[in-house]
């Protein structure tokens, strides 16, 4: 199922649900990010109005996020204040030039309250990565969003070690038009199948499935269709942080506004292939944004 640009225009919009974090190094710098936060910022960009359902802690951390967003003009209907919980922080290390990455269990938004969700009624998709769910209060939460509902879903798998079980793994994608990961994940979720991508969308009725392949490109597996699309030369790349993201939040803006599937891709890996060569997973200036705009008509 794909939406049209006048959903938006008459008040439906996307519902982004998970983390919203800072990745903290070792020098005390600390990045704003999370993936579901990620999308968020660049949907926003580009004039798609988000709301971002997450948890911040009642400290400066969260603070800065609500600031950051209200800066940015995004709506802080679905962010909530935990004075419970710390904000959501991962933990950067690095042995022998490799990063490590210990996501800090029990932060804020490890607990989403359902009560304290605003109306969902105009929902024109809805968004959530696997992280988030790493909980039985998110997972519950989720369930209680999902029961507003019946707006398409687009499952975002990122599994994190040790925050995944495979039994879940049912209960994480049942239900969901849209499903991306990555190769590895890929081989971590069907290890023993002869065609792992048609056995998956076939198992759960999935309208599509967004296989990322990193430097090889990505693969839309429709059906019998599969469409397909290389990456383009940067010769600027800073970093590869948020890439992915990137690419996600352009293929949610081809179905939030009912381009043809081989455009979003197209566009998708374009835009990604920009935020390679800046630093961080999100840009602070709106130019940045307005010349994808201008070029894609929105």
């Amino acid at each position: 199922m794909s939406m049209n640009s006048d959903e938006s225009k008459h008040g439906k919009h996307p519902v982004i649900f998970g983390e919203v974090l800072f990745d903290r190094f070792p020098d005390g710098h600390a990045v704003l990010g999370g993936a579901p936060f990620n999308v968020a910022w660049h949907l926003q960009a580009f004039g798609q109005s988000p709301l971002l359902v997450s948890r911040v802690g009642d400290d400066p951390l969260g603070r800065e996020i609500r600031n950051a967003m209200v800066d940015w003009g995004m709506t802080t209907a679905g962010l909530q204040l935990d004075s419970a919980h710390a904000t959501g922080t991962v933990e950067v290390s690095f042995s022998a030039g490799e990063p490590h990455y210990d996501i800090v269990d029990n932060r804020a938004y490890d607990f989403i309250d359902a009560t304290a969700l605003p109306p969902m009624r105009e929902i024109a998709l809805l968004y959530h990565g696997s992280l988030a769910l790493r909980g039985a209060h998110n997972r519950r939460s989720l369930s209680h969003l999902l029961a507003q509902t019946a707006a398409p879903r687009f499952v975002d798998v990122n599994l994190r070690p040790p925050w995944w079980q495979a039994g879940r793994i049912a209960e994480l994608i049942s239900g969901a038009s849209w499903l991306k990961l990555n190769s590895d994940e890929l081989a971590l979720l069907a290890p023993s199948r002869d065609n792992p991508v048609d056995d998956l969308r076939h198992d759960y009725d999935l309208q599509g499935i967004l296989l990322t392949r990193g430097e090889q490109g990505a693969d839309l597996v429709l059906g019998e269709e599969r469409l397909t699309v290389a990456p383009e030369l940067n010769e600027s790349l800073i970093d590869t942080v948020g890439a992915g993201d990137a690419f996600t939040s352009v293929f949610l803006l081809g179905l939030l506004n009912g381009w043809p599937h081989q455009t979003t891709l197209q566009r998708a890996q374009s835009f990604a292939s920009a935020i390679v060569g800046v630093r961080g997973a999100t840009v602070s200036d709106r130019e940045f944004y307005r010349c994808f705009s201008a070029r894609w008509g929105i």
